[in-house]
């Protein structure tokens, strides 16, 4: 009996799908696909692509592994250590996956091939940039066939960036409600009249919405749609994609580091002890800085060779991290938009399709520095909670905890009734030995707060 797990996102594509065997991750190639694929292969498109850097690699492996009479070959793809989603990107970050996507579309076509997906989905971050991971999206080219992923590209790639260009904010949470792309209508409507002046735009969201509303069919036999015309098409996408950008705006936190460098010796002496910390723990392999900010202490982890996820809820400051990390090539840094107050929950059928960021995330170190007041205080979120979660999230943690006596709670506090009589380093610190022991503790400068190195208990304490 063949001892395999159905990866529970793969199921949507009947040419294969992702499973799990002794530890190792595969993906099957069904027998219905077999000349889409092998003309993939043969045809050197897969050669050049993973050349560029644009798909993952994986081996052949000529073994029925799910003993599955629609086996037709196996593949082992190099793993991907940490698996994002589009709602979870900055508004750089998905530009560039949709600048990818049109990019691996038109070297296919040069292959006689084309992408039958669009969905960002396919898409992952992967040693310092973004690739795609899905090897059974190449079908042959039929020029008596229009792109069967022109509609879902406009929904997953176009619509959001288009949104968040014109109305200049963040709207990473639309592509939330609508996992499987914002529909062209409710795009068509939001948009401000005057982005009906880009002729790219007009076509792609304006004319296409009309078109392919409720109640509209298109009677006509399909004309010859050539690879000239397809690539024009693929040229359309780019003009109006690199034109979109996000103001860059001051956000609430995006100067918080360079102010906080202002007192005394405070950011100096944080960074001090934490280095120290590292440095004396040289199996540190991974983790996560939780509201990361800009990542000033994610670059210090990255520095220490240590593959770290930078987490924060401003988009503002995770795009520009996103930004320098392109800019410095930084390989071992991962920026999410990720609110803690309410992470990215499981969602799709039967709410296994995409994890949970919390089910996600298992790291050898958890940073939580500047946090626990806005999680305690910003949002009422009780102390116990908060160690459970990153409890969950990794077996040694560095914590920062702050004072009721601080400026910066203080001015939570202005105008608003103290409830928080349980905000004590006492209380806090009974909560962390729920979980944890106290490995080292410090206080940072003259600040009056404090770090602590932790480490987790095999069993939690009663």
């Amino acid at each position: 009996m063949s001892n395999f797990v159905t990866n529970p996102s793969s199921f949507r594509d009947p040419s294969g799908f992702i499973f799990t065997k002794d530890g190792e991750l595969y993906r099957q190639v069904n027998k219905n696909f077999k000349d889409d694929f092998d003309l993939f292969i043969s045809s050197g498109c897969y050669e050049k692509l993973v050349q560029k850097k644009w798909l993952i690699p994986h081996q052949h492996i000529q073994q029925n592994l799910t003993g599955d009479d629609d086996w037709y070959i196996t593949l082992k793809p190099e793993p991907v250590p940490f698996i994002s989603y589009p709602h979870e990107w900055s508004f750089d970050m998905l530009k560039d996956a949709a600048l990818l996507t049109l990019a691996i579309l038109r070297e296919s076509i040069g292959h006689g091939l084309i992408l039958k997906d669009a969905t960002p989905y396919n898409i992952q971050w992967y040693k310092n940039s973004l690739i795609f991971i899905d090897s059974l999206s190449f079908e042959k080219y039929n020029e008596m066939m229009p792109w069967v992923a022109y509609r879902q590209f406009c929904e997953c790639f176009l619509s959001p960036l288009l949104l968040m260009h014109y109305k200049k904010i963040p709207l990473q949470q639309l592509s939330l409600a609508w996992p499987e792309g914002i529909p062209l209508p409710l795009t068509k409507s939001l948009l401000p009249f005057r982005s009906k002046f880009s002729v790219h735009t007009y076509l792609h969201i304006h004319l296409h919405a009309g078109m392919s509303g409720p109640g509209k069919t298109n009677s006509k036999k399909s004309a010859p749609f050539s690879k000239q015309k397809m690539l024009n098409l693929v040229t359309s996408f780019e003009t109006v994609i690199q034109k979109l950008k996000l103001p860059p705006q001051q956000s609430t936190w995006s100067a918080y580091y360079s102010e906080a460098a202002q007192r005394d010796d405070y950011l100096a002496a944080k960074k001090e002890s934490i280095q120290q910390w590292i440095s004396s723990n040289k199996n540190f392999k991974t983790a996560i800085d939780l509201g990361a900010n800009d990542g000033e202490f994610s670059k210090l982890l990255a520095a220490n060779n240590i593959d770290t996820i930078a987490v924060d809820f401003d988009p503002y400051c995770i795009n520009n991290l996103y930004r320098f990390i392109k800019k410095e090539k930084q390989e071992r840094l991962q920026p999410l938009i990720i609110d803690l107050s309410n992470p990215s929950a499981a969602i799709g059928v039967n709410n296994e399709e995409r994890s949970s960021f919390i089910d996600r995330v298992k790291a050898d170190l958890v940073v939580a520095l500047a946090l626990i007041h806005h999680l305690a205080i910003g949002k009422n979120i009780p102390f116990p909670k908060i160690v459970s979660m990153l409890a969950g999230m990794g077996k040694n943690v560095i914590i920062e905890f702050v004072p009721k006596t601080d400026e910066k709670i203080r001015l939570m506090l202005a105008g608003r009734k103290d409830i928080f009589s349980h905000y004590t380093g006492a209380r806090f610190e009974e909560a962390l030995g729920r979980y944890f022991r106290i490995k080292d503790k410090q206080e940072i400068a003259a600040s009056g707060r404090v770090l602590y190195f932790l480490e987790k208990h095999d069993e939690p304490a009663n």
